[in-house]
């Protein structure tokens, strides 16, 4: 019997700090028990990552995993280039789609064609290209807390799911939920109407992939995760970090992986080894979220009178919401970095 080449699976992420890294990692943990895997990001993503303001990428975070692209149709400059995250997120949906399809169309004509395609939730129209191509498809969330808000929306009622005659929406381990418990894109009323839209679609056609896959371990989330396995084929395969930080069952496995901004590495890990154990608050809302002007001034206020050093990341473009003077009267006590390097900070 002629032997069979080993699985081939296309994992494709959304190109954002925050959804790089999950997806890469799981992409080392299948290729570690021996599937072939192609990671795919955008144009623009990988120019970002080997040239401008990435932080100087190794060719060791992708271990032998293969890295192809697609076009999000701004390959130049990605979502800083449209003219508005709407357009963006349209002008992905319509040139993903086509470019996704034709990289899918050369895999198969090379010898080894892909099996799964493994796609970031945020992309739901990935999974009708692969439903169109003939390969599985498993919608990937990429945050621990993706089943808990799941059910804030099904709760309020922006998220139909089919229950049974007489069933209630009621999640064992947590209270009724009212609109003020939920995210603010959901209970202020076009708050973010893009970031809204992009999470509602993620829903549009789950009942079509084969596989639901969350970033998140069972006893985190036990009864959000029983519950929504009732609808739809959910596996918790989390927390997605490097095996070493964790159960050390892939030796080569310490890096984190890719970032789109530059870490503050070394002025960071220095300032933390002169800090006593336990010493230090760290504070970051990631590599989107913008504060507003009084919620800095806030936070400043606390972190100034707060009894801890503390390291607080602020991007650049927030910068200048910092309140006036901030930075030079705390520098005894905090560091204000634009960004650091997450993994090694919380290890350290």
């Amino acid at each position: 019997m002629e032997k069979r080449e080993k699985a081939h699976c296309l994992v494709l992420f959304y190109p954002s700090q925050g959804h790089i890294n999950p997806l890469l990692q799981f992409s080392k943990r299948l290729e570690h028990k021996g599937l072939k895997v192609t990671f795919i990001t955008t144009r623009s993503v990988l120019k970002a990552m080997y040239g401008g303001g990435g932080g100087g990428q190794s060719p060791s975070s992708f271990s032998s995993i293969a890295l192809e692209t697609i076009s999000d149709g701004y390959d130049e400059g990605g979502a800083s280039q449209a003219e508005s995250i709407e357009a963006y997120l349209d002008r992905f949906r319509e040139i993903g789609s086509q470019t996704l399809a034709e990289l899918i169309e050369e895999i198969s004509g090379s010898g080894h064609p892909a099996d799964c395609l493994v796609y970031d939730s945020c992309m739901s129209w990935a999974l009708d290209v692969a439903k169109r191509v003939g390969i599985a498809g498993a919608a990937f969330f990429t945050f621990s807390c993706a089943v808990t808000n799941i059910y804030s929306l099904v709760q309020n009622g922006l998220l139909k799911v089919p229950l049974n005659p007489g069933s209630e929406i009621l999640l064992p381990g947590l209270p009724p939920l009212q609109p003020s418990d939920t995210p603010s894109f959901v209970y202020v009323s076009g708050s973010y109407p893009a970031f809204f839209k992009l999470i509602l679609d993620q829903f549009s056609n789950l009942d079509k992939a084969d596989w639901v896959l969350c970033n998140t371990f069972h006893e985190l989330e036990q009864e959000a995760v029983d519950w929504m396995a009732k609808f739809w084929p959910l596996r918790t395969i989390g927390p997605t970090i490097p095996s070493m930080y964790m159960d050390k069952r892939h030796e080569d496995n310490w890096e984190y992986g890719l970032s789109l901004l530059k870490p503050n590495s070394d002025a960071c890990m220095k300032w933390l080894n002169v800090k006593p154990k336990g010493s230090v608050a760290y504070v970051s809302f990631g590599s989107v979220a913008e504060i507003g002007e009084e919620q800095m001034e806030e936070l400043g206020l606390g972190l100034r009178r707060s009894k801890s050093y503390f390291l607080w990341v602020v991007r650049e473009k927030e910068a200048a919401k910092l309140p006036k003077g901030f930075v030079e009267e705390t520098s005894e006590k905090g560091l204000v970095v634009s960004w650091c390097p997450q993994l090694e900070v919380l290890a350290h």
